[in-house]
């Protein structure tokens, strides 16, 4: 589990997406789906307790259009 004291961030690189949902099967909580049916996030902030369920999210995403990590990447 993440260290409480440090946020955990997530992106969705919109480009990389490709619909597949994997991401809001595993996490509906926090990926969320458009009405083409592409991820997006509310917040770049993942909520406490959702850490490893929006890790898993990620990590099933095909494309690897999710990223979630300790530090905010620079777009």
């Amino acid at each position: 589990m993440s260290d409480q004291s440090k946020p955990l961030y997530v992106r969705v690189n919109a480009a990389k997406c490709c619909g597949y949902t994997t991401c809001a099967d595993v996490c509906p909580e926090l990926y969320k789906l458009d009405a083409q049916g592409f991820a997006f996030v509310e917040s770049d902030v993942v909520p406490a307790g959702l850490e490893a369920k929006a890790r898993e999210g990620a990590a099933a995403c095909p494309e690897k259009a999710i990223y979630v990590g300790e530090v905010l990447p620079n777009d």
